[in-house]
């Protein structure tokens, strides 16, 4: 359905091709997207945004060169929590990303409102709140066993259908094929989940970042971001799970998975 190539702008595409129920244009990465109806059925399509606006944090190459490494891990992975590829259009202004409209509340805004989707999603009982972390662990044990590795994850990169209680990941556009090196120091991402070597210039980032990553996002929600053990809703096996995987450290993800499983099966 959709071209592999077109002339136009990103902007006056989408409004040629569809009606646009959606317009994202706040990101500080500087990426623009939209929300697209195409003969009655719903896309979410994203662009490398303005190549001349000078705000963004990144710059336009390398936001059209991130939007071409998602669309290699799209291509590569699929999992029910991620919303279905439908391809890469070429534009004179970048790429353009084609996925399924996923339904769902943001979890990365408005932290400190007790209507947030986030803290919404905090005030459910345990037993949904750690189903979605299953799912967003088994997601995770499938794009370490096709060789990603995490970049830049955070509650920014989910969204939670309450009424179905499905989870989606999106935004996963600097995970990585492959163990690499920070190469920035203080990498992007909300410190709030990130690990220690995210900090640290030169060091490696493999698949222990991501499984730190992961406990550090369950720690979020079923605690207040700390190892205060009051302060967790879940179970003690779980509690030494993740207080293992910020601490120690596991020596893999698929480890910290087995461990968490493990775990799970005993609540």
């Amino acid at each position: 359905m959709f071209p592999a190539a077109i002339d136009e702008r990103p902007e006056v595409f989408v409004h040629q091709f569809g009606e646009v129920f959606a317009r994202f244009d706040t990101q500080d990465s500087g990426n623009v997207s939209y929300g697209v109806q195409v003969a009655g059925q719903r896309y979410f399509v994203k662009t490398a945004g303005d190549p001349a606006d000078p705000e963004p944090l990144a710059k336009f190459d390398r936001r059209a060169a991130v939007l071409r490494n998602a669309a290699r891990l799209a291509e590569a992975v699929a999992h029910p929590l991620l919303p279905e590829y439908h391809g890469l259009i070429e534009s004179p202004a970048g790429p353009l990303l084609v996925y399924e409209w996923r339904d769902g509340e943001h979890l990365g805004t408005r932290q400190d409102n007790p209507t947030s989707a986030f803290q919404r999603l905090r005030a459910l009982p345990v037993e949904q709140i750690t189903a979605a972390l299953d799912q967003l662990f088994d997601l995770h044990d499938l794009l370490t066993t096709q060789g990603w590795v995490e970049g830049d994850f955070y509650d920014g990169s989910l969204l939670y259908d309450f009424g179905t209680r499905q989870l989606t990941a999106m935004d996963l556009d600097d995970y990585q094929l492959g163990a690499y090196r920070n190469d920035m120091g203080r990498m992007f991402g909300s410190s709030r989940f990130m690990a220690p070597e995210e900090f640290s210039l030169g060091a490696p980032i493999d698949e222990r970042t991501t499984a730190f990553v992961m406990a550090r996002t369950a720690l979020i929600f079923l605690a207040d971001g700390t190892l205060d053990r009051p302060a967790f809703k879940g179970s003690d096996a779980l509690y030494a799970v993740l207080q293992e995987a910020v601490t120690t450290r596991y020596p893999s993800y698929s480890a910290f998975y087995k461990a968490w499983r493990a775990a799970s099966a005993t609540t």
